[in-house]
């Protein structure tokens, strides 16, 4: 069974380490982890595991910590906000696919789906290759749009290099520069690229992006 939990510590050092070798001597595996410092000297670390067996086990061996200020288990990042969709590019493409993808991730989301959308209006070789290199740094990514006038070089690099480690859609606007010929699809309406970038992701739709891989609409 897989848990999620957010636990309270106080900011000391080798908390983070005392937990995990806590967790390891229960045969427990954390699959993502992330840790943030609060007000007032305190961290809060969220924990995702899994071969759980006893939840109420691992919340009381944790407890047992004098560090460890409170426990609490909930639902896992992708059962709140599920596949995630990255657009990156020009402030004016990025909105105009934002609400093609809002829009249709609303439409499956009120079926069942959790779809998030997240958006990022870069400028400059550089940054956004960094923005896309970055991905695979990011958890629930499932797709990427590439949403700008004109992208290569080391764009084209970053976008290449992300296929290989990630299984992730890249859906590119018919735009100049080399960085659409990295892409699954290109497409060149803003909004519709939006549209077939969730439905290249739902469950709940019937777009197979295999299908149609090196077609240009």
């Amino acid at each position: 069974m897989k848990i999620a939990m957010t636990i309270k510590t106080f900011d000391e050092q080798g908390v983070l380490d005392e937990i995990t070798k806590k967790l390891s001597s229960m045969n427990l595996n954390i699959v993502y982890t992330h840790l943030y410092l609060e007000k007032n000297n305190f961290g809060s670390i969220n924990l995702e595991l899994e071969n759980v067996e006893d939840v109420e086990y691992v919340v009381k061996t944790l407890k047992h910590l004098e560090f460890i200020k409170s426990i609490e288990v909930h639902n896992s990042l992708i059962d709140i906000y599920g596949k995630r969709i990255i657009i990156i590019g020009g402030g004016v493409q990025v909105s105009q696919v934002a609400a093609g993808a809002i829009t249709e991730a609303d439409r499956h989301n009120l079926r069942g789906e959790r779809i998030s959308v997240d958006t990022i209006p870069l400028v400059g070789e550089k940054e956004i290759s960094d923005a896309i290199n970055a991905i695979t740094r990011l958890p629930r990514v499932r797709a990427l749009v590439l949403a700008g006038s004109i992208m290569g070089g080391e764009i084209s690099n970053a976008v290449r290099k992300i296929k290989k480690e990630q299984n992730i859609n890249i859906i590119s606007l018919n735009m100049v520069g080399s960085a659409k010929n990295e892409a699954d699809i290109i497409v060149t309406d803003p909004t519709q690229a939006g549209v077939m970038a969730v439905m290249s992701i739902a469950d709940t739709a019937e777009l197979d992006i295999n299908k149609i891989k090196n077609i240009r609409f």
